[in-house]
């Protein structure tokens, strides 16, 4: 994996990540450009589906480095995000230490001290993605993302200040760990509850929130180049009026994309009410919001979409207005969306 140079300004960062079918509007752009000059975490906020987790590995892609993902859950502590000690393996050290009549049961304290001395050692150190992401043996400086960052309990952002502020972590048993060639840090989170001001004093904020009509069409037409414009526009009208409605969980780019690929493996041209009602599952993800859509609300919806779409504009070159994602391409592994 070469690595590649930074971009050298903000239009430079839109275009390489443009080149990767990330299309980010300035706003993003900049900040992007910033967190790479300034070596500081980027923090992203955002509604689900709005491409956050999908920027960090674009970067990875773009500059050549190594992605290491801490995927953020309830209950994540210091051993599963940053390291632990191979207990199993310091057990076994110490029944050969009994065996041999090394260190065990000595009678010289240099021999006891050795021993201990060797269990705490890196020998015996399991590292999870904060430790290998600082880890000074890092001959290029690699891309951490730190996913979902609102899933985790809130006593766990205590164990990243020192990761986000220096670069470090410090362990009890062995000294600080500080990393070498610092790595490129992309924070996510869904909003399901508060940040601590902490953790986002020692980041760069954005917001990423979904695509404006045009935008969500241009992404659409590169993401999906064989969709005709009738039925484009059409979906991303339709999509547009969903996330005007009260819905548990909003449709994001990613759905809008995997809709279209449904529709166009049903030989649909433009949306009428049956392929509709029928695909609406591959739009909306929890049954209350399906239920919503049945019936005149779906009606009223794609009788919009049907107005909007003729007088959709054309879509806009990467790096107009608007945000950001341009989506998993065809053929590409695709993760949840962020």
């Amino acid at each position: 994996m070469s690595d590649q140079s930074l971009p050298t300004g903000i239009d430079d960062t839109i275009a390489r990540l443009g080149a990767r079918d990330y299309i980010a509007d300035r706003q993003l752009a900049t900040c992007v450009y910033l967190a790479l000059k300034l070596q500081r975490p980027l923090f992203l906020e955002g509604e689900p589906g709005t491409g956050k987790t999908e920027i960090a590995r674009t970067l990875a892609a773009m500059l050549g480095r190594p992605l290491i993902r801490l995927q953020c859950y309830e209950g994540l502590d210091l051993a599963g995000a940053a390291y632990e000690w191979n207990y199993g393996r310091q057990m076994m050290e110490i029944r050969l230490a009994e065996a041999t009549g090394a260190g065990v049961g000595s009678s010289t304290k240099e021999s006891r001290d050795a021993l201990a001395n060797e269990l705490f050692s890196e020998r015996f150190l399991t590292k999870r993605a904060l430790l290998q992401a600082i880890d000074p043996a890092n001959t290029v400086a690699p891309v951490l993302l730190i996913d979902e960052l609102d899933r985790a309990d809130e006593p766990f952002e205590a164990f990243l200040l020192e990761v986000l502020g220096d670069f470090q972590i410090t362990i009890p048993e062995l000294g600080t760990v500080k990393a070498t060639k610092p790595p490129i840090v992309i924070l996510t989170s869904n909003r399901t509850r508060e940040i601590h001001d902490a953790v986002k004093r020692r980041c760069l904020y954005h917001w990423d929130d979904f695509p404006d009509e045009q935008r969500e069409l241009e992404i659409l037409h590169r993401r999906v180049p064989g969709v005709s414009d009738a039925l484009a526009s059409q979906i991303v009208a339709f999509v547009q009026g969903l996330r005007t409605i009260e819905l548990y969980k909003l449709p994001g780019i990613a759905e809008t994309i995997e809709w279209t690929r449904a529709l166009m493996e049903l030989d649909a041209m433009v949306l009428d009410p049956e392929v509709v009602q029928h695909t609406l599952g591959v739009l909306l993800k929890y049954q209350d919001d399906i239920a919503r859509m049945q019936g005149s609300e779906a009606a009223r919806l794609l009788e919009q979409a049907r107005g909007l779409s003729a007088q959709a504009p054309a879509a806009l070159p990467p790096g107009g207005a608007g945000p950001s994602w341009g989506g998993p391409a065809p053929g590409q592994a695709r993760t949840a969306a962020p």
